[in-house]
């Protein structure tokens, strides 16, 4: 079973890591230098339109691009599941992982990212930001998407068809659309989250479902769950599985 996760666009860079946890490389290197070399000519101004990025942030994300190397080292970089800092990799919590359950996500878990493509767990990251929603025209197309191409879906699939060929999709639509899920040759299971809202009907609150997905990602990864059934016992933070709001491959999971 493998799952997909979206990045984030918090960091964090700063935070003590165990020097002695094992990382790997990106698999698409070359893809992100070609993308990188693209964005190092993008003045700050057009930074911040194209990103929707304060004059600031437009010039924090200028300065990562032109620092960015091809060559990741632990020097320069940290293990992307170590790295990104929002609201689902909050859910996650990482750090309390220990090296058992993160060599058990390093064969189950993927990560989209505009720069990198997939990231398994332990691939150094460096810092940036660049959505996969991003109209950043290159030479290879008019957007990230058509940038990626086909490229993301075949990777996804050779790491499916070395499991059960099952898909657990926790990834934003933004994020999943890249790798073309209609297209796999797998089970996909998306799973969906809904918070009572102050109307008193159970909505999807992003925030929360962000946080949530995060917290069903560390929920397979400590239990190791293959078997799809065993998602339904999903319990954290008061959480709970609905089969009426439900089907084969949309499992609903209330709170509140």
């Amino acid at each position: 079973m493998i799952i997909i996760l979206s990045p984030a666009k918090k960091l964090d860079y700063s935070s003590n890591l165990d020097p002695s946890l094992k990382y790997s490389i990106p698999k698409f290197l070359n893809e992100s230098e070609f993308l990188i070399d693209n964005l190092k000519k993008i003045p700050i101004k057009k930074i911040s339109s194209l990103m929707k990025l304060s004059p600031k942030l437009a010039e924090l994300n200028f300065d990562r691009y032109h620092s960015w190397a091809k060559k990741h080292t632990r020097t320069n970089s940290r293990q992307s599941i170590l790295s990104f800092n929002g609201a689902a990799y909050l859910g996650l919590d990482a750090k309390s992982l220990n090296k058992e359950d993160l060599l058990y996500s390093q064969e189950h878990l993927r990560i989209l990212s505009g720069l990198y493509g997939i990231l398994k767990p332990l691939d150094l990251l460096q810092e940036y930001r660049l959505e996969m929603g991003t109209r950043l025209k290159t030479s290879k197309g008019k957007n990230l998407y058509e940038f990626w191409g086909d490229k993301l879906i075949k990777s996804l699939q050779k790491d499916i068809d070395a499991k059960e060929k099952i898909l657990i999709n926790l990834a934003s639509n933004e994020y999943s659309k890249a790798v073309k899920l209609n297209n796999l040759d797998a089970r996909v299971i998306t799973c969906n989250f809904k918070d009572m809202s102050k109307s008193g009907e159970y909505k999807t609150i992003m925030t929360y479902a962000k946080t949530a997905r995060g917290l069903m990602t560390r929920f397979i990864i400590k239990n190791k769950i293959t078997n799809p059934e065993n998602l339904l016992a999903f319990d954290y933070k008061r959480y709970f599985y609905s089969k009426e709001n439900s089907s084969e491959n949309l499992l609903t999971f209330l709170r509140g």
